[in-house]
C-alpha cells in the first residue's frame, strides 16, 4: 500500500524576525574583548539560551583579564567525533557603541550595530539552526559542540589551547565568522604573525649634544621601510607597520622607539623566511640596538581535501535551498585557523552577510538570516 504524502503545513517554519530579535537581543550586549565583567555578561545569556534548549553546558574561568569560555553538546550522539561549532562572543567595539558610535536600528535590508556581523549574527544562526532542529524532534547523525571564545580579537591568547583540544575530538569545524564579498564561505585564510620591536638609541641634548645622540626614532624610521618593503602582494605577503611611540620631549634626541607589525602569510614556507627575517633585523646604525618579540600567532589556512569536500557538500546543499555558495580566501584570521592547521575540515565565515565589520558601521544583511540558517540546519543534519 502506497505512503500517503506527509503533511508538512503544520512543521515549524524557520523564522527571519524571530532570529533576528535573537541576534539584536545578543548585540545589545557589549562585549569588548579587555572588558572581562562585560564579556562574562555575555557569557551569561549564552549560557541560559543553550541550556534553554537542552544542552551539556561547561564554563571555564576566564584569566589573564579575559572572559569565560562556554562549550555547550548536544545530548545525543555520545562521546565520539562530532560537529565542532566554534564562535567568540567578544567584540572590538568599547561599551556604550550602541548607543553612540553605532546605535542599533533598521534601514531596509540592513540592521546596524557592533558586533552584529562579526561575529554575534553568525553565532545567534548557529544557535537558531540547532534550536530548529530540536523543535522539528530530529537528532542530528553526530553529536554537535557550540564553543564560544571570549579572546578571539586579540589573537585567542587564552583560549587556543581549548580550540585545539576540542578541535582534535571532532570530525568537522564550523566557523560562524561572518560571509565575505556578498555571501562566500571561506576555505582558506592567511596566517598572522604579530611583533614588537623597540630600538634602543642614545639620549643627548638636540641642540648642544646633536652629535654624540643616536636617535632610536630615526633607526625606527629606517626599519619600518625595510618592513613595509618586504610586502610582497604577489606572493601574498603583507607587512603593515600599524602603531609607532618613543621619545621623551622635542629637545632630546630619543633614546627609545617602539613600534608594533601586523604580518599575513599565504603558507608556513613563507612564514618561515618572514618571521626569521623580522628577529633578524640589523641596526642601520651600529650604536643602536633592536630587540624583537612575537611571532606566528595564527598558522596558515590552507584549502586541503578535506576542506574542499566539505565545502563541496555545503556547495550542494546551498543549491537545494536555492543559492549559489561560492568560496574565498580571506586575509583576515579567525580560530578556524587552528583547526585547518591541524588538519580537520574546517568551514569558516558560515555567519550572515553584511558588512562594515570593526567600523561605525558595522551591519548585517535581514535577507541572509534564513538561506544561511538553513544551510547551517543542513549541514547539521547530512554530515556523517
Amino acid at each position: 500500500m502506497p505512503h500517503s504524502p506527509v503533511d508538512k503545513s503544520n512543521a515549524p517554519q524557520i523564522d527571519a524576525e524571530e532570529i533576528l530579535d535573537g541576534i539584536l537581543s545578543w548585540t545589545e550586549i557589549e562585549s569588548p574583548t579587555a572588558d572581562q565583567a562585560a564579556v562574562n555578561r555575555m557569557a551569561d545569556k549564552l549560557e541560559a539560551d543553550f541550556a534553554a534548549v537542552g544542552l551539556h553546558i561547561e564554563r571555564t574561568p576566564g584569566r589573564d583579564g579575559y572572559g569565560d569560555i562556554l562549550a555547550a553538546r548536544s545530548p545525543w550522539g555520545g562521546e565520539g567525533p562530532g560537529i565542532l561549532v566554534l564562535s567568540h562572543f567578544d567584540t572590538v567595539h568599547p561599551v556604550g557603541s550602541a548607543a553612540e558610535l553605532n546605535p542599533i536600528r533598521r534601514d531596509g535590508d540592513k540592521v546596524y550595530g557592533p558586533g552584529i556581523s562579526d561575529m554575534k549574527g553568525g553565532a545567534y544562526l548557529a544557535y537558531a539552526a540547532y534550536r530548529h532542529l530540536v523543535r522539528l524532534g530530529k537528532e542530528a547523525r553526530l553529536p554537535i559542540t557550540f564553543l564560544f571564545l571570549p579572546d578571539e580579537e586579540v589573537g585567542s591568547p587564552t583560549s587556543r589551547e581549548t580550540i585545539e583540544s576540542h578541535a582534535r575530538s571532532n570530525k568537522y569545524v564550523l566557523v560562524t565568522e561572518p560571509a565575505r564579498d556578498g555571501g562566500c564561505i571561506v576555505t582558506a585564510r592567511k596566517g598572522v604573525a604579530d611583533f614588537h620591536i623597540k630600538i634602543i638609541g642614545r639620549p643627548s641634548h638636540a641642540g648642544g649634544q646633536h652629535a654624540a645622540g643616536r636617535s632610536a626614532i630615526l633607526e625606527m624610521a629606517r626599519q619600518i621601510v625595510k618592513l613595509e618593503a618586504m610586502t610582497d602582494y604577489e606572493a601574498g605577503l603583507t607587512l603593515s607597520v600599524g602603531t609607532i611611540e618613543g621619545g621623551t620631549t622635542v629637545n632630546v634626541r630619543p633614546e627609545h622607539c617602539s613600534a608594533w607589525v601586523d604580518m599575513r602569510v599565504p603558507d608556513m614556507e613563507t612564514a618561515e623566511h618572514a618571521v626569521a627575517a623580522v628577529h633578524g633585523l640589523v641596526p642601520f646604525d651600529p650604536d643602536c640596538r633592536i630587540e624583537v618579540t612575537g611571532g606566528l600567532n595564527r598558522p596558515p589556512f590552507t584549502r586541503d581535501g578535506g576542506t574542499a569536500k566539505l565545502f563541496d557538500q555545503a556547495k550542494e546543499l546551498a543549491a537545494e535551498i536555492g543559492f549559489e555558495l561560492k568560496e574565498v580566501r580571506s586575509g583576515g584570521g579567525s580560530d578556524g585557523n587552528f583547526s585547518a592547521a591541524m588538519g580537520i575540515p574546517t568551514l569558516d565565515g558560515l555567519g550572515v552577510d553584511g558588512g562594515g565589520a570593526h567600523t561605525h558601521h558595522e551591519h548585517m544583511l535581514i535577507s541572509s538570516i534564513v538561506p544561511r540558517t538553513r544551510l547551517m540546519l543542513r549541514l547539521f543534519e547530512t554530515l556523517e
